[in-house]
């Protein structure tokens, strides 16, 4: 228990991230889509999904969000939004996770009882398999930290990638080799956070 609890307090975000990582690009696939597969879904549901991209893919997307975000930036922070999506792109890839919508829909028409709280069943599935991606990434030694820049690239993302309708953008994971330090990291005190009765 132990090694699992260290790989929780090791997952920490990297913004200082390079290409020099020992992993193949298979291995690196085989890691995510294990990770993503033994991730828990409410009802089984299965709705995470993800997009892996390397090299010029990967590369190819922070372009699209450099361009989206030029028109929605004044013009003196552009420069900062530019240097700050360049260290993405440094990197050595991205996933992209999306959350199917269509099981979604149908369990909440089969079990009409808990259709509320389906959407969100799915954010929280989509959340764990992101930190499992994420905390198994840098188990292997790879550094990551976690974008949102949906949905002002949605579009333009499902048009690169051919994306289903009915997956819907929820975050970008960049990854790569540590180049830096992830810096201290503060918690809550925990009578904050905690409360057991007995």
């Amino acid at each position: 228990m132990s090694q699992f609890l260290d790989s929780l307090k090791d997952r920490r975000s990297f913004y200082a991230l390079g290409r020099d990582v020992k992993l193949s690009e298979e291995e690196i696939t085989e890691l995510i889509k294990d990770a993503v597969k033994n991730s828990p879904t409410a009802f089984n549901a299965q709705s995470p999904r993800a997009v892996i991209l390397f090299n010029d893919a990967h590369e190819k997307l922070w372009n699209i969000v450099e361009e989206a975000l030029k028109p929605l930036t004044p013009a003196e922070a552009f420069p900062n939004t530019q240097a700050k999506i360049a260290g993405f792109r440094n990197a050595l890839g991205t996933v992209l996770f999306f959350k199917e919508t269509d099981t979604l829909k149908h369990l909440q028409e089969q079990f009409a009882l808990y259709a509320d709280n389906f959407p969100d069943w799915a954010e929280q599935s989509n959340g764990i398999a992101t930190a499992n991606v994420w905390t198994a990434l840098n188990a292997a030694g790879l550094g990551a930290n976690l974008q949102h820049y949906n949905p002002v690239i949605d579009d333009a993302v499902a048009k690169e990638w051919d994306i289903p309708a009915n997956w819907q953008l929820r975050s970008q994971l960049v990854f790569g080799s540590k180049e830096g330090d992830a810096g201290e990291k503060e918690y809550l005190a925990d009578d904050e956070r905690f409360r057991v009765y007995r």
